[in-house]
């Protein structure tokens, strides 16, 4: 018990730091050495693997949701939100606050639907990575050329009516509720590829051990482009947009309003 305890005083402490210097994007939690940048030769189409994707689809298809449940309590609402972008492709943004959040997007929008962009240190060796690799992950890369296939690859499935997702955050914070500031880079692939933002944003209640429980995934409305605004108008609408949304999800579920910790970094220019 002391140890669990523990280990929860220190993540909290971690965050808070971070939150007091609004280093939002940073990534805490070490990556290891198991993972390879994906090179110019990497499949992003998933051709090579689709009957182990089929499976693996299927499989989290009909086992996802009684374990989300059981595990969690989870349920999904705003689901009219997700009918109401039809068979459009859209760019989803959600927080990013657990090892599983792909799984509660996939729960969300759809198993098959769902496509997966992540870092490059998220593209395991191994087991694992095979694994991920067939559940659709698009990880981003360092080389050139794998960039290329990786843009292409994206609004080809937007383009066919899937739904990729962004952790626009950057960094995963293990169950930190508030929402964070969102990168760019999710909101120019929506307007290169001229699809809806549709945010999503979980909300859930932390026990005493700091584990979640009653996780609830919000599907939120979808955010369209104004059509009027030069790109870079049309990206900075669809990001505040989709934070906007986020933080009424968050002040409207918490009941309060979206406060951050003290600015610390103040303190150094004074």
């Amino acid at each position: 018990m002391r140890t669990r305890r523990s280990k929860l005083e220190i993540r909290e402490g971690i965050q808070a730091a971070l939150e007091g210097y609004r280093r939002f994007d940073f990534d805490y939690i070490p990556f290891g050495n198991d993972w390879e940048d994906p090179k110019e030769d990497f499949d992003y189409t998933g051709r090579d693997r689709r009957v182990g994707t089929a499976l693996l689809r299927t499989a989290l298809q009909v086992l996802a949701p009684p374990f989300l449940k059981i595990v969690y309590g989870c349920k999904v609402v705003g689901k009219e939100n997700l009918k109401a972008i039809g068979k459009s492709g859209a760019v989803c943004v959600s927080n990013h606050i657990s090892y599983l959040d792909t799984l509660f997007v996939r729960q969300a929008v759809g198993h098959y639907r769902s496509f997966h962009t992540m870092g490059r240190e998220n593209n395991k060796t191994g087991l694992f990575g095979a694994f991920i690799r067939r559940g659709g992950m698009l990880p981003l890369s360092s080389n050139l050329t794998a960039m290329r296939n990786f843009n292409r690859e994206v609004d080809r499935l937007l383009k066919a009516g899937k739904i990729v997702n962004f952790y626009a955050e950057q960094a995963m914070w293990v169950n930190y509720q508030k929402p964070r500031p969102m990168k760019e880079g999710a909101f120019y692939y929506a307007v290169k590829s001229n699809v809806p933002v549709l945010p999503v944003f979980f909300t859930f209640k932390v026990d005493k051990w700091g584990h979640m429980r009653r996780l609830v995934i919000h599907i939120l409305p979808a955010v369209q482009a104004d059509e009027t605004l030069p790109r870079k108008e049309k990206m900075k609408a669809l990001k505040e947009g989709a934070e906007g949304a986020w933080r009424k999800c968050y002040e409207e579920t918490y009941g309060k309003p979206l406060e951050y910790l003290p600015d610390r970094r103040k303190v150094h220019e004074n």
